[in-house]
């Protein structure tokens, strides 16, 4: 599966993924339950300087915020439709902040090492007889089949984009469905020949 992982090394690489999950659940929450508009524009903006400082490795991925940034401005507008623009700037602020969060976690955390975490999390559930390895593995698969489908879309919008010079768009939403359903299959048959399933 393709994977937003970076190759190029950043300051944020040499983290342990455990302080990185620590690290996006607290500033999480710090976003969460804050709703003052001066608060949460500095912690966005904190947030932005963090992300910048990847430098190359981040801004590759300029394309999903763009993304983000345009539903971020839809949520904004509807608020400043509704009368509410505080409360519009601060949703805007808040998901395009926590998303931002969340890719530099992807950006810069290897599966291996997000799976050794989340089966050191779950390792007490293995008192109760419950299979804490398979567990781990789905979580840490429904988290690389999500980042799968974004790659996935970029791969075919660019290949589109050089056929007819413009997005793509919901155009690409069967070929995108073949494509997950192919690569569902070929890890189910992995996962099959690996546990035995």
């Amino acid at each position: 599966m393709r994977s937003l992982y970076s190759t190029r090394r950043t300051w944020l690489h040499g983290v342990p993924a455990w302080l990185k999950l620590v690290a996006l659940s607290l500033g999480g929450t710090v976003l969460m339950l804050t709703a003052d508009v001066r608060g949460i524009a500095i912690a966005a903006a904190v947030v932005l300087a963090l992300f910048a400082s990847l430098g190359p490795a981040g801004w590759r991925q300029w394309r999903m915020l763009r993304g983000l940034l345009i539903a971020s401005a839809l949520i904004a507008g509807f608020h400043w439709a509704m009368g509410n623009p505080a409360v519009g700037l601060v949703s805007a602020l808040r998901i395009m902040a926590a998303a931002m969060l969340a890719l530099m976690l992807t950006i810069t955390t290897r599966f291996d090492d997000l799976l050794t975490v989340l089966e050191t999390i779950l390792s007490p559930l293995r008192r109760f007889g419950l299979p804490v390895g398979r567990i781990a593995l789905a979580i840490g698969l429904t988290l690389r089949f999500a980042e799968n489908f974004y790659a996935q879309w970029q791969r075919l919008d660019d290949a589109h984009r050089a056929r007819t010079g413009r997005s793509g768009g919901l155009r690409l939403l069967a070929p995108l469905a073949i494509r997950a359903l192919q690569t569902a299959e070929r890890v189910a048959d992995a996962l099959a020949a690996r546990l035995g399933g």
